[in-house]
């Protein structure tokens, strides 16, 4: 008698291993395949791994598959040795890596199809009757004359209109043959006649564009500097164009949701092809069909945020990740992946090129560049009559300030908007203040759970902590002192806003901030209005920063550059760079010249003059140097291992159980930093404890991972914490 077959599967839990079940007679399961199988009191959706002819536990002990739910893996080969690799490389439980891979709808057990309506329509035997021939049947002969106006068949609502008892006529006609039921599954996004052309390159730009297409057929990455408003997308698009002509798919990511409306907006004037998009904000069903629709071929183009990156593509045949220097890249939480980092494995891995665009690179990407892991490919100038803006520093200090705003400032926004044109004011702070302030005792309003002051949102009425969610009532008393004296201090976008519309009630203001743009559609509505070119005001986040072509713009006004110059953070001085680089490329990207208003009580703080003497390159060289001699990445790996508990002491002493593990191991090229309490350490009502380790090379720190994070689940005290390894961070909070 022949043992029944182990398949090994991966099942979405925190548990770094996989779980053995036994395979239903006669099927074969391949690796990539979903399975529903019993796992603790219940049935979960997991993945076949593997199969095996043991187990380790004896045969009558495992349970059974209940369900294979594909028919062939979900993934090609490259695509699954880069999920194995990832879950490897970011020491995370596979169940959980391969999980996140799939939609929503995937992951609960919906076919790989989209589900389509269900219609009746005739057969062939069916259409050569005609309604005569039923005469002693009317009730068939009229369903039958319905059908024959219907070419795609009817559904059962067009059949219900009809009234009467149809359903016993419906039951009798399919009985005798002439009619079928059928499944119409939506057809794939429609292709469009391109109706617009692309500018003319210039010689950077064309350089670039030809440079890539050589390149097409085999993996080589490129790294595409162009300064703000160098036309960058239209090499994208220059590239997609040749992609396509191949018949092969492109994959576009993009950092955050709201960079996608206007370049889905351009692509499809521009390609032929059909384009799907894949972020967060869609609905889980709209979701399945253009992931589906990008498996299966019929999507030229994919445009989505960091999980777009795992996206099954039939004919990959190049990735371009816009804006590549964002860490929104990096998933902050569960599955801590970088985005951008998969997505060159995954090139190399389809023997694709790929191409990393942004103004501001990455230490790291410039690093690579320089080390000739990457080709260097520069826009240095504008495109079109676009002159790059002019830079201006305000000093702050003993300046008379009107929330915030320097006279100087306020003059140049009269002056812009007297011309016709639109003022965009940056602050990289959203609500009405960031703290609510007792004038009588010094109290500030906090989170009960998060070591952080409460927000104040005055459109809401309420005090928000933007770290844990948690809101309340506007406190009217002191906390302390009882004294009804209580203010905003410092300033949102919120309240940047109100004073705006009070100064310039003629002029529309536009906020564009995560509380302005919760709802669908709410950021395309705002942007819309914008490209109108009629003078406003628009003030906003960072959500404004990135990636937005507004020709009207001619002045940018950065309230407050002093955030982010000085932290402990060895990141913070390149994503403040990087910021004010990509803020200032807001302005002139038209025929008018454009002027940047830099509000500082630090002038003289040597990035910022860096940046104004020289350009984001020569700061960005000088940052590589210190970094070189501080042994940070990208001359350094890092891995940050974090624990939180409700208690302060279980966090910390589950960590130096951790430190001593990998001690032990004595290697000499790894330091062990801390155990040490995280910058905030009390959020969302948990205290929160970190170690860092720090590597000159990856590989003997990938050697220790891989030999330490098997263990932590049964080290003391890890039942008391909840924990996670961050491999590559981003974020040292």
């Amino acid at each position: 008698m022949i043992a029944p077959s182990v398949v090994k599967v991966a099942v979405p839990s925190p548990l770094h291993q996989t779980f053995d079940y036994l395979a239903a007679d006669d099927v074969l399961v391949a690796p990539g395949v979903r399975v529903r199988v019993p796992f603790g009191r219940g049935r979960v959706i997991g993945v076949a791994v593997a199969t095996a002819e043991g187990s380790d536990l004896p045969l009558g002990r495992l349970k059974r598959i209940d369900t294979v739910l594909d028919e062939a893996p979900l993934w090609s080969p490259e695509e699954w040795r880069l999920l194995l690799w990832a879950a490897r490389y970011y020491q995370h439980p596979l169940g959980e890596v391969l999980s996140t891979a799939l939609p929503a709808l995937l992951r609960q057990g919906r076919a790989a199809q989209m589900e389509g309506e269900r219609r009746w329509r005739l057969t062939l035997a069916g259409g050569k009757l005609s309604p005569a021939d039923l005469a002693r049947m009317p009730r068939q002969a009229a369903l039958l004359a319905r059908l024959q106006q219907c070419a795609g068949g009817c559904g059962n609502d067009e059949l219900g209109a009809m009234g009467g008892a149809w359903r016993p006529a419906l039951a009798a006609m399919r009985d005798k043959g002439w009619i079928e039921e059928v499944v119409m599954v939506p057809e794939a996004p429609p292709a469009t006649p391109a109706i617009a052309h692309g500018p003319r390159l210039n010689a950077a730009q064309a350089r670039a564009v030809d440079d890539v297409q050589a390149a097409l057929g085999a993996f080589e990455p490129f790294l595409l500097e162009g300064v703000t408003g160098s036309g960058k997308t239209e090499v994208y698009l220059r590239l997609i164009e040749a992609v396509l002509e191949r018949d092969a798919q492109a994959l576009v990511l993009v950092p955050e949701i709201g960079l996608t409306p206007q370049l889905v907006e351009r692509f499809r004037r521009r390609l032929t092809r059909p384009v799907v998009v894949l972020h967060s904000g869609l609905s889980d069903s709209d979701r399945l069909r253009a992931w589906l629709d990008a498996r299966a071929g019929r999507a030229g183009v994919v445009i989505g945020t960091r999980s777009a990156v795992f996206t099954p593509l039939e004919r990959l045949g190049l990735i371009v990740v816009d804006e590549e220097h964002d860490p929104s890249f990096k998933q902050q939480d569960g599955f801590r992946y970088h985005a951008r980092d998969l997505a060159v494995l995954r090139a190399r891995g389809a023997d694709v090129p790929i191409v990393l665009g942004s103004a501001t690179p990455a230490l790291e990407s410039l690093h690579n560049a320089r080390q000739s892991r990457y080709r260097h490919l520069r826009l240095p100038e504008r495109a079109g009559s676009a002159a790059h803006p002019c830079l201006d520093v305000l000093d702050l200090r003993r300046q008379p300030l009107e929330e915030g705003m320097a006279r100087p400032l306020l003059q140049a926004v009269e002056a812009t908007l007297a011309a016709g044109d639109q003022v965009l004011l940056f602050l990289n702070r959203r609500g009405y203040a960031p703290a609510l302030l007792c004038h009588d005792c010094g109290w500030v309003a906090e989170c009960r759970r998060c070591d952080a002051p409460l927000t104040l949102h005055r459109g809401r009425n309420r005090l928000c902590c933007h770290h844990c969610g948690a809101e309340q009532a506007i406190d009217t008393v002191c906390g302390d002192c009882a004294s009804t004296d209580l203010s905003p201090a410092g300033r949102g976008t919120e309240r940047i806003e109100e004073v705006l519309k009070a100064r310039f009630p003629a002029t529309p203001v536009i906020r564009i901030d995560r509380d302005t743009t919760r709802r669908r559609g709410a950021l395309e509505k705002q942007l819309a209005r914008v490209k109108r070119g009629e003078p406003c005001l628009l003030v906003g986040t960072q959500m404004l920063a990135k990636g937005h072509h507004f020709p009207s713009v001619t002045l940018v006004g950065m309230l407050n550059a002093d955030y982010g110059l000085y932290s402990s953070d060895f990141r913070a001085a390149e994503r403040m760079a990087q910021l004010i680089v990509q803020v200032a490329g807001r302005a002139g990207r038209a025929e008018k010249p454009g002027r940047v208003l830099i509000q500082t009580h630090h002038p003289d703080h040597a990035l910022l003059q860096r940046l104004l003497r020289e350009d984001y390159a020569a700061f960005a060289s000088a940052a590589l140097s210190e970094r070189q001699a501080a042994n940070f990445p990208p001359y350094a790996a890092l891995a940050l291992i974090r624990a939180e508990a409700p208690a302060v002491e279980p966090p910390r002493t589950f960590l130096e159980s951790v430190a001593r593990q990998v001690r032990q191991l004595g290697d000499e090229t790894l330091q062990v930093w801390g155990p040490v309490p995280a910058p905030m350490e009390r959020r969302a009502g948990r205290y929160r404890a970190q170690l860092l380790l720090q590597a000159v090379d990856r590989t003997p720190l990938q050697k220790i991972l891989q030999h330490v994070v098997p263990q932590l689940a049964q080290l003391p005290g890890a039942r008391k914490v909840r924990w996670s390894v961050d491999v590559d961070p981003v974020e040292m909070i």
